[in-house]
């Protein structure tokens, strides 16, 4: 059989992606798009049997680009974010779409805890403060995170881990999630959000799910935390809880647009926390995302089922044409 046509979306010079792909040998022939733009990644796809995802969301498989591949058989996404593809058009297309569900549990987790932690404690005002000369051992006012009550919204393994997390350390937490369930720690996510003094996101952002989090709807003082997609919150009004002194502050790994535009108002709030979209990204993390990807590219390709598809379509991959298509 000839090898699969591989289109590689990810923003890595073309021999560092041979690298990263040698273990699937003469099985793949790798292709990348000629620059990251969308009419270069639309001329690429004629021919294209397996896309790649790009996980900066730059380059997507939107309805266009599903249309100009007409060989498309897998699309692999190398990350837990699938927005920005059409999940629809991929399915009407017969592709399955999968992602790499759990790898970055514990670096988003970790992060949101340490993001929690640096708020209540005022670790970066206190860190301002010492290096101009100052010494507030009064002024800050930090409080322990211990018997809080934390609500996290999302409960995949991101949002699970969360709520271990923070429960070690004697939060009461308790969750929401798109499919109600019979636990106790599920909460209405109205009260959840109205009723806890730390609000974790970390839903996936879909069309259900953008704007959900209205931030003038939390409590008096408390702490906002997103690791999720920035469309998730709804940004204008996070501004305008943090400038009228409604929340104690926010932690944002996620935004509207990013890179954080050099205008954006959020840069000049001294009550936010803010980080470059890196919650999940660790050595380790890293580690096991290209194990998921290269089983499941491995899988694809031997006619194995993969793991991860989240657009209902079936697991196992087979070819379109008897022939890899040429591009």
């Amino acid at each position: 059989m000839s090898p699969w046509n591989l289109l590689a979306l990810p923003p890595l010079p073309e021999p560092a992606m041979r690298r990263l792909l040698a273990p699937l040998g003469d099985r793949v022939t790798l292709r990348v798009p000629a620059s990251r733009d969308r009419d270069a990644l639309l001329a690429a796809l004629p021919g294209a049997e397996i896309v790649l995802g790009d996980w900066t969301g730059t380059l997507v498989m939107d309805a266009q680009a599903v249309a100009a591949a007409p060989g498309l058989a897998f699309v692999q996404q190398p990350s837990v974010g699938v927005d920005g593809h059409d999940l629809a058009a991929l399915a009407a297309a017969g592709v399955p779409l999968a992602n790499t569900p759990g790898v970055s549990a514990g670096a988003v987790s970790e992060w949101c805890l340490a993001a929690t932690l640096a708020l209540s404690r005022k670790l970066a005002a206190a860190d301002a403060a010492v290096r101009a000369g100052e010494w507030p051992q009064q002024g800050l006012l930090p409080h322990e995170l211990g018997g809080r009550r934390a609500g996290v919204i999302g409960y995949g393994p991101i949002g699970a881990m969360c709520a271990r997390l923070f429960r070690a350390l004697g939060c009461e937490v308790t969750y929401w999630t798109r499919t109600p369930r019979e636990d106790p720690g599920y909460q209405d996510l109205d009260a959840l959000v109205s009723g806890s003094d730390v609000v974790i996101v970390v839903i996936a952002l879909s069309d259900e799910t953008r704007g959900l989090v209205d931030p003038r709807r939390m409590k008096q003082g408390a702490l906002l935390v997103n690791a999720a997609r920035g469309g998730v919150v709804d940004q204008g009004a996070l501004v305008e809880a943090l400038r009228a002194g409604h929340l104690g502050g926010a932690a944002l790994d996620v935004f509207d647009v990013e890179p954080l535009p050099a205008g954006d108002l959020l840069r000049d709030l001294p009550n936010v926390l803010l980080s470059p979209h890196v919650a999940g990204v660790t050595p380790e993390s890293t580690g096991r995302l290209v194990t998921a990807v290269l089983d499941n590219l491995a899988a694809a390709v031997e006619g194995r089922a993969v793991e991860g598809v989240v657009n209902g379509i079936s697991p196992v991959i087979s070819r379109k044409f008897t022939e890899s298509p040429i591009a």
